[in-house]
């Protein structure tokens, strides 16, 4: 597996080579990103976004359109069978806060898939370091990213907008950054991932498809040993800490970022 998951599928939404997005040079040369036809499903949204004036404002109209048209209102339950067993609407809130208490479970094999499906990067690690295509770790992947549980409501659209309203408010707002943002992760050892020596403090590490950050280096040293410093560009951007107002992972500044290879300077 080591050739091709370099790079990833040869077709994406994004109308660029995978090759390219998941280059570290693309990291220090960044190009808009937008997921084909995403912004244009949803006009009425982006136009009211465009008449607030505060990120806080814009957040509340995002998420009040998110729980309307996806139904996430507690009254708007699933009945599955006539037993009356019951299920909530599976939405992009719940994969956050479930990818913040582990990215290894069947939810965040769900966002790694959208990454796959949308940026075209596989993902190098799922429970443990997928090493071929025909390994139990990547069957494992695709048997837990496919659920039906996590896709009953249009999940990869969901993730899709959230992208896109993270973009536009990068764009408007100039937070958390204009074009790059510094943050770091804690790590105990480099060997998850395929590195490049170029001395003993910058390597180039390959991280997997969808990746944590913090932009507070002592939450990161609570994670590890070594801490990984990294600029980000903002176009691998997902989510960050204040783009809503309500959700799970406020409390350690996290930021979801798409992966590839970058360039990182070690620090203990």
């Amino acid at each position: 597996m080591s050739d091709i998951s370099q790079h990833g599928h040869s077709t994406n939404l994004i109308g660029m080579a995978t090759a390219c997005l998941a280059s570290h040079l693309f990291n220090e040369y960044p190009k808009p990103l937008h997921i084909a036809g995403t912004r244009e499903s949803a006009p009425g949204l982006f136009e009211q976004l465009a008449g607030q004036s505060t990120l806080a404002d814009c957040g509340r109209i995002f998420q009040d359109y998110m729980c309307v048209v996806f139904g996430f209102e507690t009254e708007q339950r699933l009945r599955d069978d006539a037993e009356g067993r019951r299920r909530y609407r599976n939405s992009y809130l719940r994969l956050i806060q479930d990818w913040g208490l582990d990215s290894n479970n069947a939810q965040g094999a769900v966002l790694k898939g959208w990454v796959e499906s949308r940026f075209g990067l596989f993902p190098n690690y799922h429970k443990q370091q997928i090493s071929s295509f025909m390994s139990k770790d990547w069957l494992t992947y695709i048997e837990e990213k496919m659920n039906s549980r996590y896709h009953n409501n249009c999940i990869y659209m969901q993730l899709d907008l959230l992208y896109e309203f993270c973009q536009w408010v990068i764009e408007r707002f100039q937070v958390p950054a204009a074009t790059h943002k510094t943050l770091y992760r804690g790590v105990n050892a480099l060997d998850d991932w395929s590195v490049t020596e170029q001395d003993k403090q910058h390597k180039i590490v390959r991280f997997n498809s969808i990746v944590s950050f913090t932009d507070r280096p002592s939450i990161a040293s609570e994670f590890g040993g070594y801490i990984l410093k990294v600029e980000v560009p903002m176009v691998k951007l997902v989510f960050f800490s204040d783009l809503l107002p309500h959700h799970a992972l406020r409390g350690e500044g996290e930021y979801l970022v798409i992966g590839g290879d970058y360039r990182v300077k070690v620090q203990r």
